[in-house]
């Protein structure tokens, strides 16, 4: 598994995130978002990376 860089509202910086995994979040519409969620490996605040959608 290879580590997520997302950026930290808190710290001001890209950081690794730690404990990972992949979410739905809402979209416009209907639709769904993929996203990542974890949290700071610096300061421990939840963390989002919103992800490509999957090309079928």
């Amino acid at each position: 598994m290879e580590a997520t860089i997302a950026y930290c509202v808190k710290c001001k910086a890209k950081s690794e995130m730690v404990n990972g995994k992949e979410v739905a979040m809402k979209g416009k519409g209907t639709t769904q978002r993929r996203a990542m969620t974890g949290q700071c490996k610096t300061c421990n605040t939840t963390m989002y990376k919103i992800l490509p959608s999957k090309k079928a």
